[in-house]
């Protein structure tokens, strides 16, 4: 029996560091990841390109992987049962391809992009020196905690609240019938668009 509570109390922290986690995550995806330090820039004379978009490297994919893990648990929200639990999944998979990407490109393949960089300053693909800004580190520990939050998602989704179906669109049954039977004229508002939107005629009894 305290499985139950004790699921229910880690819906909201889980679901909020989720949707933290993701949104920082991509804003920290569409900025400047790596870039050629200001003094060697200073150094071979290019120091124009200090501030300039040749003088960076961003990780897009990683900011939009971002956006879909942030999707998800919006949708987790107002889900239940089994699509509640492929939500979380697609969440989980969505941070851990996050975490990839950052890895990757921030760390195991550093000097492709020092090489990268030295070829848009006309250095001729020669290697420069580079350094990792602080929204690389955001990136990696927010895509950390959102793989983090997705986990726990996927383990505890099974115990936590549900919307109620109370708040579902109408499905039609004894009370669309008995709407069926009445006259138009005697049907309040809400039965007719409850007929409109069953693709029913209102006015055909």
């Amino acid at each position: 029996m305290a499985e139950a509570p004790r699921g229910r109390r880690t819906f909201g922290p889980v679901v909020l560091l989720g949707l933290a986690a993701s949104g920082f995550a991509a804003v920290a995806g569409h900025r400047a990841m790596l870039r050629i330090p200001e003094d060697h820039l200073q150094a071979i004379g290019a120091s124009a390109y200090a501030g300039d978009e040749f003088n960076r490297v961003e990780f897009p994919l990683a900011g939009a992987l971002a956006l879909v893990a942030l999707a998800c648990w919006g949708v987790l929200l107002v889900t239940r049962g089994v699509v509640r639990r492929v939500v979380a999944g697609l969440a989980t998979l969505a941070a851990t391809g996050m975490l990839v990407v950052i890895v990757l490109g921030g760390f195991v393949q550093h000097d492709d992009a020092a090489a990268d960089l030295g070829s848009r300053l006309g250095l001729g693909g020669a290697t420069v020196p580079i350094e990792r800004t602080g929204w690389l580190w955001v990136a990696l520990v927010t895509s950390v905690l959102a793989l983090a939050a997705g986990a726990a998602a996927l383990r505890l989704v099974g115990s936590w609240p549900e919307m109620g179906t109370r708040y579902d669109a109408p499905t039609g049954g004894a009370t669309a019938a008995a709407a069926s039977e009445t006259e138009p004229e005697e049907q309040s508002n809400l039965d007719l668009w409850r007929s409109l939107d069953e693709g029913t005629d209102p006015t055909e009894r």
